[in-house]
């Protein structure tokens, strides 16, 4: 769910952690220190590393927690953090060892251990929070710990393991202050991240102070840094004009978004590719509405994604027609080539065909204050009542009600943002279409699990293409999932302000420490 966000979307290299020197920080010179106060309206589900999987979450988790490996600006090989080397032993990309460095310690001056590691990775599977990223360590067999060795035993071939451990999914926790069966509650956070979280108010803001302790990948501190959360891109927006705040991303409205320029002297404004994605997820179990694959093929005919970026958004999004983004190794047109136009008649067709009573009644269910969701959704209930074909129910949800409702199988369709939690395809793949993928659609297909695993088995990446193109056609004929639209990236800040455009990039990490006062 995390971004790949500047224009140096990342083509795929073989996967091979590089060992890097690490730096302890050190406060930049210049300026007062002065906060930076940056506004978002993505929301934090957990400060619990097992319980989130999501990119408001994951975020702050890039700045407080240390994965084994990050990924360096625009890079699509993952490069030690917390370890001083890391690598595939054997030739069967199925037994992974990272040595960590040493002199890492947690807020409490207690240095950290190859068990911590152990110990943070078991219990996000242990715990196997409805809402958190145990899916992503789904060919994760076993971690043990000896000295300052951690090694990772797969039960399958993975290529990918090494950039799901630099995710958010990764972050390493104190063994001390977490329990291993259940997620901690508070607002306490135990990392060792480039920043310490010295404050935290929830669906309110996040004080952040540098880590003087820290040593990795990063070389130099930033600024003290303060995250404000907006309950929508309206309040956002408000903040911004008042100049409550320094910087603003993810997401103003998009009228606002439409009239940036960055000739404008008062502020600074970063507009890069990205792929993030927005999809329409349904409900294909027995029972629902949309468990007929006709049904759901009825429903690809309707979808009009033009006029959608066009009219909803204004331009600042572009129609997208596969699984996979433009920018990202293996992007097919594979809706386009199977849906290419908005077909009332062939949707009707297929309806008949299923023998299904029109119209097809069902609800659609997106989260509140996330951007344009709202008229997003009001937009596809028009498009798809089209003729009469469909009946849609309309319902918008507090964003943790909203994860849980789609995580329970509650919904019959909703509307979700992807954010890419790595450079890769497979990101696209098992979590969203695997059996038992994170977006709980109930779909479950044999061939696209096998071309998924598959596609694992290949340290260059290249050779993965032909798995995902096959798997981007099953989906546009299975329908679990109606691709809408590929964002851009937006980051406006003051004048004061530098730094924002490399705030988030190709690699899913968000930089607050690359913020500076001019």
């Amino acid at each position: 769910m995390r971004s790949v966000r500047m224009r140096i979307l990342a083509t795929l290299v073989v996967l091979a952690a590089v060992g890097v020197g690490g730096w302890q920080l050190l406060p930049s010179d210049g300026e007062d220190g002065g906060t930076i106060t940056v506004g978002t309206t993505d929301a934090v589900t957990s400060l619990d590393p097992a319980g989130a999987y999501d990119a408001g979450s994951w975020a702050l988790f890039s700045n407080v927690f240390q994965s084994l490996l990050t990924f360096e600006p625009g890079g699509a090989t993952p490069v030690p953090d917390a370890a001083e080397r890391c690598k595939f032993v054997g030739g069967g990309l199925t037994t992974y060892r990272c040595e960590l460095r040493e002199g890492l310690t947690f807020p409490s001056g207690r240095e950290m251990t190859a068990e911590d590691v152990k110990f943070s990775f078991d219990r996000v599977k242990k715990i196997n929070s409805e809402v958190g990223p145990a899916s992503l360590f789904d060919t994760l067999d076993k971690v043990s710990a000896s000295g300052r060795t951690v090694t990772f035993k797969l039960s399958s071939a993975d290529a990918t393991f090494p950039l799901k451990v630099a995710t958010g999914a990764g972050a390493i926790v104190d063994s001390t202050k977490y329990p291993a069966n259940e997620l901690r509650t508070g607002s306490g956070v135990d990392g060792t991240g480039p920043y310490e979280l010295s404050s935290y108010s929830e669906g309110d803001r996040a004080v952040m102070t540098p880590n003087s302790r820290y040593k990795g990948a990063v070389s130099e501190t930033g600024r003290p840094v303060e995250l404000r959360y907006f309950k929508d891109a309206a309040r956002l927006n408000s903040a911004w004009k008042d100049r409550r705040i320094d910087v603003a991303t993810r997401q103003l409205p998009p009228e606002v978004l439409a009239d940036l320029t960055p000739s404008d002297a008062d502020q600074r404004v970063s507009e890069a590719d990205s792929s993030e994605v927005r999809n329409l997820y349904l409900n294909t179990r027995a029972g629902s509405p949309l468990h007929d694959t006709r049904v759901r093929q009825a429903m690809a005919w309707m979808i009009n994604r033009e006029k959608l970026a066009a009219d909803v958004y204004l331009g600042t999004v572009d129609p997208l027609y596969s699984l996979i983004p433009t920018g990202i190794i293996g992007h097919t047109t594979s809706f386009f080539d199977t849906y290419p136009e908005q077909n009332t008649r062939k949707a009707r067709e297929l309806l008949t065909e299923a023998g299904v009573s029109l119209p097809v009644r069902f609800t659609y269910g997106y989260a509140t204050g996330r951007g344009a969701a709202e008229q997003e959704a009001a937009e596809l209930k028009k498009q798809l009542e089209a003729g009469g074909l469909f009946e849609v129910t309309v319902k918008g949800y507090e964003w943790t009600d909203f994860q849980k409702r789609w995580a329970n199988g509650k919904l019959d369709a909703y509307g979700v943002g992807w954010v890419a939690d790595f450079p890769d395809p497979d990101t696209y793949g098992s979590p969203l279409v695997g059996t038992d993928g994170t977006m709980n659609t109930g779909y479950s297909s044999t061939a696209v699990d096998r071309l998924i695993q598959a596609s694992q088995q290949h340290a260059d990446r290249s050779r993965a293409i032909d798995d995902f193109r096959e798997v981007q056609l099953a989906v546009a004929r299975d329908v679990p999932v109606i691709p809408l639209w590929q964002a851009k990236e937006y980051v406006v800040s003051s004048a004061a302000v530098g730094g924002g455009q490399y705030l988030s990039d190709g690699t899913g990490v968000f930089r607050l420490w690359r913020l500076t006062w001019i």
